[in-house]
């Protein structure tokens, strides 16, 4: 007899594998019809000039020490799962932006270079997004009617997301990518210690 406990670990993985599955449509659908278009057009467009977007990207320093105070499980595992992955899948970034790093915008490079380390290839998935969800998303989950937590976390979350294609950092792959990926982490994060709510 399955107990309570296996099912609901069965159902966790259903919803795991569902989401990844829909990630990974979402993903295909960027790399070949989105990522290349919305990269120029950003580049094109100067929208990386934007002092909202450059706010959001570069947070004055007392707000980037965050992550000390709020450091928690989900925030550290999803970013080591989204390290690794960066190493599984090697893409390049929209734009060069350090150390003459390989791009589509500064040397026409793009596409995945599986298995090859370095910052030059860590693009995907986006690291920015996977860390944010991978806290945020946890606070949604813990209190899911609580309408002001929810309006919360998208007014804090979505600016900062959409900056991060805005300044040609990811590609919207990417951050779609990271995303589910903290997204994910959080969720079972939640799960394990049991934050859900009846």
């Amino acid at each position: 007899m399955i107990t309570t406990r296996e099912d609901e670990y069965r159902s966790l993985l259903r919803r795991t594998l569902v989401i990844t599955a829909l990630c990974i449509a979402a993903v295909l659908l960027c790399y070949f019809w989105i990522d290349r278009p919305v990269a120029f057009f950003v580049y094109r467009h100067h929208i990386n000039r934007f002092q909202v977007f450059r706010s959001l990207t570069y947070p004055p320093p007392e707000v980037q020490n965050w992550s000390a105070l709020v450091a928690c499980l989900s925030l550290i595992v999803a970013d080591d799962f989204r390290i690794s992955l960066g190493d599984v899948f090697g893409r390049y970034w929209p734009e060069t932006w350090t150390h003459d790093n390989p791009s589509l915008i500064g040397t026409g490079t793009y596409g995945f270079h599986p298995f090859q380390r370095g910052d030059d290839i860590g693009s995907f998935p986006s690291g920015h997004a996977c860390r944010i969800l991978g806290f945020a998303a946890v606070w949604m989950i813990a209190m899911p009617r609580s309408r002001t937590v929810q309006i919360v976390v998208i007014v804090l979350c979505a600016p900062m997301l959409v900056s991060l294609v805005a300044m040609n950092y990811h590609f919207v792959g990417d951050v779609i990518a990271g995303s589910i990926l903290g997204g994910i982490v959080a969720m079972y994060a939640a799960h394990l210690a049991r934050l859900q709510t009846a």
